[in-house]
C-alpha cells in the first residue's frame, strides 16, 4: 500500500516497517514478540519527533489491532507538539485474523511464505465485532487455540490482490484529501 502511495505521489518517502509492536494479544503462541503497548507508542512518538525535524508531514500506517491503541495515542502527542501527523488503518470486511482476507493478501504478497497444504478453519469465525469483549478481557487464545479467527481454507491470491487494490486506493485517496486540506 505504502510503495503504491509513494508510486502516486512523488512527495512521499517510505520508511523502514517496524519490525515488532504491541501484540499481547497474542501471548502463548509459538514466536510472538511484544514490545507491549507503552514502548509501541515510545517509539512511534520519538520516530516521530525524528522525522518531523526533516519532514513536515508524517504518515502513519498500521493494520496491526494491537497496535492501534498506541499508534493513536502517539499521533495524538506529536499533533500536541505541532506536528502534522495522520493516521490510516486499512480495514476490511471478513475474518478478523489469520483468516481469508489476510491469508489472501500473503498469497498475493509472498505465496512462497505460505503454506496452504497447512491451513484449517479456526477456532472461531464469528465477526470481529462479537468476538471483541472476548478478545479484550483475554486475547486470541481466549477464543481460538490455534490462533485463526476465521477460514483461510479459501484464500486466492487473486482476491488478495483486489483487497490490497483496494486498500490502496483508500490510502492514496485519504492522504490526498488530508494533503489538499
Amino acid at each position: 500500500m505504502c510503495g503504491r502511495l509513494a508510486a502516486a505521489r512523488a512527495d512521499v518517502l517510505v520508511a523502514p516497517a517496524i519490525a515488532y509492536g504491541s501484540s499481547g494479544e497474542h501471548a502463548g503462541y509459538p514466536g510472538t514478540l511484544s514490545i507491549g503497548q507503552a514502548a509501541t507508542e515510545l517509539l512511534i512518538v520519538e520516530l516521530g519527533r525524528s522525522a518531523a525535524d526533516t519532514f513536515p508531514h508524517l504518515l502513519l500506517v498500521s493494520a496491526h489491532g494491537g497496535n492501534a491503541e498506541p499508534v493513536t495515542r502517539a499521533a495524538r502527542r506529536l499533533r500536541s507538539e505541532s506536528r502534522d501527523v495522520y493516521v490510516f488503518m486499512p480495514r476490511w470486511d471478513g475474518d478478523p485474523h489469520a483468516g481469508r482476507p489476510e491469508t489472501s493478501m500473503m498469497l498475493a504478497l509472498t505465496p512462497d511464505r505460505v503454506r496452504m497444504r497447512h491451513a484449517v478453519r479456526g477456532d472461531e469465525t464469528l465477526p470481529l465485532a462479537q468476538l471483541w469483549p472476548r478478545l479484550r478481557a483475554g486475547g486470541v487464545r481466549a477464543v481460538s487455540e490455534s490462533g485463526i479467527l476465521g477460514d483461510p481454507t479459501g484464500a486466492d491470491p487473486d482476491e488478495g490482490r483486489a483487497l490490497l487494490d483496494n486498500l490502496a486506493t483508500a490510502l492514496i485517496r485519504e492522504v490526498d484529501a488530508w494533503r489538499s486540506a
